[in-house]
């Protein structure tokens, strides 16, 4: 379904756009883009790998349930305990527009540019980590990014978290911010490919599914909400040759922790799959 000729032509008051990141914007897993450089670092290990191999396998499927992805963060937050702070944002600010750039949806960009062209503020709400979520929002030039943060104490992760994007807490966020900022809901936008964030899309009043999972494309084609099929990628830095700063979303005041779900290990740490795969094929190579 395509966007209406009417999406755009509202009375404008303040509003914003709130896009989902994995497989809305970009057009795989963010954790997975990083996987390589996070294990040539040393951040994973060949045992770990070896672990996680079906829970990245799951996640990177896009078919996780709530149990699921609740088991995967339990294993995934006791492996990113201990990581250093540090080396991680090093790690994803010299790789990010080597892994990030060509996986960008020309489809997303031009959206986005369209809100903004309107005035909207334009705001990335994932439940992947803030190291991984804030440069990528940075480069494509958001207003503000809501991000899984983890607790850091004498710079590494220890293993807690300390603020969880997902699910009812995405949508606990963007009314948050609609009282900072003054921000109409029935106004705004949200943009997903998951049925985990159904209640972000139900809390603003133009929601829409991107390349929607099974669950999320029954439910927009049942209250016939627009679905949205994005294939192209784009290198951004022909799109986007410049951004600005990024605000820290310190904005809120209050954290919501009601619930505890997957933290920014699920982000940092989903390597498993891709280099298990190559260690695999290597065996098989040298047998």
């Amino acid at each position: 379904m395509t966007r209406s000729g009417c999406l755009f032509s509202e009375a404008m008051t303040r509003s914003a756009a709130f896009f989902d990141l994995d497989k809305t914007i970009i057009a795989r897993s963010s954790s997975l883009a990083f996987s390589r450089p996070f294990y040539a670092s040393g951040l994973i290990n060949r045992r770990t790998v070896l672990r996680s191999g079906y829970a990245q396998f799951v996640y990177l499927a896009g078919g996780a349930d709530h149990d699921q992805m609740e088991r995967m963060r339990q294993y995934l937050q006791s492996m990113v305990a201990g990581w250093p702070v540090a080396q991680v944002r090093e790690v994803v600010a010299e790789t990010l527009h080597e892994l990030i750039d060509p996986i960008v949806y020309d489809e997303a960009v031009t959206l986005i540019e369209e809100h903004r062209a309107m005035g909207r503020d334009v705001v990335i709400v994932s439940s992947s980590g803030r190291e991984v979520v804030e440069p990528i929002g940075h480069m494509l030039g958001a207003d503000h990014v809501v991000a899984t943060e983890m607790v850091i104490e004498d710079g590494k992760y220890t293993g807690e978290i300390d603020y969880y994007a997902y699910g009812p807490t995405k949508a606990a966020a963007i009314r948050e911010m609609a009282q900072t900022y003054g921000y109409d809901l029935d106004a705004s936008y949200a943009y997903s490919d998951s049925q985990t964030d159904l209640p972000l899309l139900e809390a603003v009043g133009h929601p829409t599914a991107v390349n929607p999972d099974k669950e999320l494309a029954k439910v927009a084609t049942e209250r016939e909400w627009p679905i949205l099929r994005f294939e192209r990628p784009v290198a951004m830095r022909r799109r986007l040759p410049s951004v600005p700063d990024l605000p820290h979303l310190s904005d809120l005041d209050t954290r919501q922790r009601a619930y505890a779900g997957a933290s920014v290990a699920v982000v940092l740490g989903a390597a498993a799959l891709v280099v298990a795969v190559a260690a695999s094929r290597r065996r098989r190579v040298a047998a």
